[in-house]
C-alpha cells in the first residue's frame, strides 16, 4: 500500500484536495452567513418599523402636535450620527414645492422619518412613481401620503392657462400637463373650482399609484403598503385627510 502511494504522488494530493474543497465551501458558508446578517441587521431607527395604518396614525398624531404648536425637541446631531449608515423612513410623502409646505414640520418628524418628494402641484411624474418605488421596494415604506394644500398656485395657473387656452412659458407647461385631468374632471362641479381641483387631484393621484406596476401596485395588494391622500391647510397647518 506504501509502495502504491509513492509510486502514484496524484494519491498523496488527494487528502489536501478534499481539504481545500471543505474549507472552500466553509468560506463560501461565512461569507453568505455574513451577507445576510448585513441584510438582515437592525434598521438605525427601529421605532419606523411600522404597520402601514400604523404609520398613518403616527403621522396624524405628529399634524396635530404641530397644529397645537407643542411639537417635540429634535436632537438633530446625533440623528445624523445614527443615520450615517443607512435609513428607514416610516411614510413617503408626495407634496406640493410651495415653500409654505414643509413636511418634516407639518408632521412634526425627525431626520430619517420621511421620504419626501416634492414638486409644483403634487403630481406623480415619472421621476417621482420611480422614487416612490425606491422607498417602498428597498426602504420598506409601508405608507405613501399625496399632500395638496389650499391656495396651490399650481393649479390655479392651471385653471387659468386652460380657461384662456394660453400656455405658461418654458418648462412651466409641464405643470398644465399633469395638472388639467383633475381641472377638468372637476369643470361641472358646484363650489369652489380651485379647491375642488385641488381635492381631485389629489385623489386622482393616489389612485394613480395605487395603480403602478409592478412595484407600488403589487404592495397594495399584499397589503404591505397603503397610499393616501390629504389637503394641508396654510391657516392653521392641519391635514384634512380627503382619501
Amino acid at each position: 500500500m506504501c509502495e502504491m502511494f509513492r509510486n502514484d504522488p496524484r494519491r498523496l494530493l488527494e487528502p489536501s484536495r478534499r481539504s481545500f474543497i471543505l474549507a472552500a465551501s466553509a468560506a463560501g458558508l461565512l461569507l453568505a452567513n455574513g451577507a445576510l446578517a448585513k441584510e438582515t441587521k437592525t434598521p438605525p431607527k427601529p421605532e419606523n418599523v411600522l404597520s402601514p395604518d400604523a404609520s398613518l396614525k403616527r403621522l396624524l398624531r405628529g399634524n396635530g402636535r404641530y397644529v397645537e404648536g407643542v411639537a417635540r425637541r429634535h436632537d438633530f446631531k446625533h440623528e445624523r450620527e445614527a443615520l450615517v449608515g443607512g435609513q428607514n423612513p416610516y411614510a413617503a410623502i408626495l407634496s406640493c414645492a410651495d415653500s409654505r409646505v414643509a413636511p418634516e414640520y407639518a408632521f412634526d418628524a425627525s431626520r430619517g422619518d420621511l421620504f419626501v418628494c416634492r414638486v409644483a402641484g403634487n403630481f406623480a411624474t415619472d421621476e417621482t412613481v420611480a422614487s416612490l418605488e425606491y422607498a417602498v421596494a428597498i426602504l420598506k415604506v409601508p405608507l405613501i401620503l399625496v399632500l395638496g394644500h389650499d391656495a396651490c398656485g399650481a393649479v390655479k395657473a392651471t385653471i387659468k392657462s386652460l380657461k384662456d387656452d394660453k400656455p405658461l412659458p418654458g418648462h412651466m407647461q409641464t405643470l398644465v400637463t399633469g395638472l388639467s385631468p383633475a381641472v377638468k374632471a372637476i369643470a361641472q362641479q358646484s363650489g369652489n373650482e380651485l379647491d375642488n381641483a385641488i381635492r381631485q387631484n389629489v385623489i386622482d393621484n393616489v389612485a394613480k399609484l395605487k395603480g403602478v406596476a409592478p412595484i407600488l401596485n403589487a404592495a397594495v395588494d399584499g397589503g404591505k403598503l397603503k397610499v393616501v391622500g390629504g389637503v394641508y391647510r396654510l391657516k392653521d397647518g392641519k391635514v384634512d385627510m380627503v382619501v
